[in-house]
């Protein structure tokens, strides 16, 4: 190919795809010109290449190219402009409509943790079976409390945001396969049921419940919420309804996965009261009070934006051009 001559010969069909590209407003006319221009320039740009490989003139028509497609498959949004949407709408949608399913996971919790309590702190044997008696009166005596104090609060509450979070996110990416959230949630029902039953054996209910209330009203209620996003993932699974299984499944995926940077955010917040809250020389009622605000806020925006949200029409899930073609149903 005479690459020269190739480019004279097409010099004005590029001059005037680059034109268009251009252009601030398009007719009919000029729209469909556009589209024809721009499929003859990537055939005569697949020419070039194909033959002289990587050149000036092929580099230029690729850039009108680009500037064309532009035109008519328009560029994708700003993702800064989509940060008030998310979090006033989509992020608040998405946390209501797991209100119900989160309660449930509350339920299921308590129950696992009460009964796990009662069984520790009423059955000697039980009891026994932890470890030998000295050594458990150490840790509900000066362990329990030592654990929010022993690090600095800085790292602390690194440490245990990270493992929170790390939780949530496992739950809601996992809660397809409908075991998981279960195995999360009753782990940590048992692990908190089994210190409490300590705690109450050797009379130190009060101590465990003063230091657990400030960090644990928001931090629980995080972890609850991430089961129950798991779980409505898991039921889309099951029960997609009109919807073909896969599509119900995107459908509740994307929604709910905008949970996780909401309880990432809920979770960092628990974290700081955790590291510098909680095992601060204050009195127990200014401790938990600030805990229970942090979960009041949080409650608020899911119940109360979450609803206003809910009734505008959101989901939580993207818009209908973001997400792309869907596949049309009866019915």
């Amino acid at each position: 190919m005479d690459l020269d001559a190739y480019a004279a010969a097409h010099r004005a069909e590029w001059d005037r795809l680059d034109a268009l590209g251009r252009q601030g407003s398009l007719s009919g006319a000029d729209a469909d010109e556009l589209i024809h221009r721009y499929q003859s320039g990537a055939t005569q740009l697949s020419a070039i290449k194909s033959t002289a490989g990587s050149t000036a003139v092929g580099d230029r028509l690729s850039v009108s190219l680009s500037r064309a497609r532009l035109r008519f498959t328009s560029a994708g949004r700003n993702a800064l402009s989509q940060i008030p949407r998310f979090f006033v709408l989509q992020l608040p949608a998405a946390l209501y409509r797991l209100r119900w399913v989160t309660l449930g996971v509350f339920v299921a919790f308590t129950i696992i943790a009460s009964l796990y309590a009662t069984w520790i702190a009423t059955n000697p044997q039980a009891l026994a079976a932890l470890g030998d008696e000295e050594s458990l009166r150490q840790t509900a005596e000066q362990g329990f409390v030592a654990y929010y104090s022993e690090n600095p609060a800085t790292s602390f509450a690194g440490r245990v945001w990270t493992n929170n979070a790390w939780i949530a996110a496992q739950c809601i990416a996992f809660g397809i396969t409908g075991v998981w959230v279960p195995y999360v949630i009753a782990g940590n029902a048992q692990g908190v049921g089994l210190t409490a039953g300590i705690m109450f054996a050797f009379d130190e209910g009060d101590t465990f419940f003063l230091y657990i209330l400030p960090h644990g009203l928001l931090e629980l209620t995080s972890v609850f919420v991430a089961g129950a996003a798991g779980l409505r993932i898991f039921w889309a699974w099951v029960a997609p309804g009109r919807s073909s299984r896969a599509h119900a499944l995107a459908r509740e995926a994307r929604a709910l996965f905008t949970v996780v940077i909401g309880l990432i955010i809920a979770l960092f917040v628990s974290g700081l009261i955790e590291g510098f809250v909680t095992p601060a020389p204050w009195h127990p009622a200014v401790k938990i009070a600030i805990g229970a605000v942090a979960l009041g806020a949080f409650l608020a925006y899911m119940l109360v934006l979450g609803r206003r949200a809910a009734r505008a029409g959101e989901t939580g899930d993207l818009d209908e051009f973001e997400r792309g073609a869907t596949t049309l149903v009866a019915g």
